[in-house]
């Protein structure tokens, strides 16, 4: 099996039903699963690189898109957070076997936590092998969005659904009414648990989208013991350097030798 192609994936029912594309690399395990940010998909820097390092240790890899992004359907402005969740836990049970090893980019990050959750409500905590989180956005659409709008914008979602915001990566995009309060259903902040596998946490000190003490506060809310956090002091928000790269692929490295 190899990613050469993207394979597609229904989920969800009635009108809420969509197709998500996924790439998937045979290999050893444990498996990689790769959880893109807001607005990124499969083809992105650091989702390209864990795949080209991943095929050259042997291992197995999943990635795919949320439906609103890259080459999945579904409509953005539609889409959530609940959205993107059921859509893991969905590729989740597609990928089975083993213990696997979830990296989570910004909003991923956040989606990497809840997965680890719901699987920790389940009994099902032996299934991860580790979390790999950079710069991890928990709970985004509350503390990183909706704190931050200016009032016009906010006044803007209450009248229209939707505004449209500034980004520094790309042309100005949306943030609707239905992703902040649907997201208000999957808040972290207050309600500490433990992921049942180890944590690790790359953050940059220069990061103007999460700042770094977001990510301090992500470690007091994991009860885990196993918990780690490496801040980088001149790194941003992507994190897609050769350097950070070469750390990235070292920190899974390390979990990938634990889990055997």
């Amino acid at each position: 099996m190899d990613d050469s192609q993207p394979q597609f994936l229904e989920v969800g029912a009635g009108t809420r039903r969509r197709r998500v594309a996924y790439r998937r690399r045979g290999g050893k395990g444990p498996e990689l699963l790769w959880l893109s940010g807001f607005l990124s998909d499969v083809a992105s820097t650091k989702a390209t690189a864990i795949a080209e390092w991943a095929a050259e240790q042997g291992l197995a890899m999943m990635r795919f898109d949320y439906s609103g992004h890259g080459l999945s359907g579904g409509d953005l402005l539609n889409a959530s957070i609940g959205d993107w969740l059921e859509e893991s836990m969905a590729v989740w049970e597609l990928m089975g076997g083993g213990p696997r090893i979830v990296i989570g980019s910004s909003m991923g990050g956040w989606i990497a936590l809840l997965l680890a959750r719901h699987l920790a409500r389940q009994g099902r905590s032996d299934e991860l092998a580790g979390l790999v989180l950079i710069a991890p956005a928990f709970d985004m659409t509350e503390t990183l969005m909706w704190r931050e709008l200016p009032q016009a914008a906010k006044d803007e979602i209450a009248a229209k659904g939707v505004t449209c915001v500034p980004s520094a990566y790309a042309d100005p995009y949306p943030i609707t009414r239905h992703l902040i309060e649907e997201g208000r259903a999957h808040l972290l902040e207050g309600h500490p648990f433990d992921p049942g596998c180890p944590v690790r946490i790359l953050q940059g000190m220069r990061d103007p989208d999460v700042p770094w003490r977001h990510a301090v506060a992500l470690v007091d809310l994991l009860d885990g013991a196993d918990v780690e956090l490496t801040l980088i002091k001149e790194g941003d928000h992507r994190l897609s350097a050769p350097g950070d790269l070469e750390r990235l692929t070292a920190t899974i490295a390390t979990l990938v030798l634990r889990a055997r």
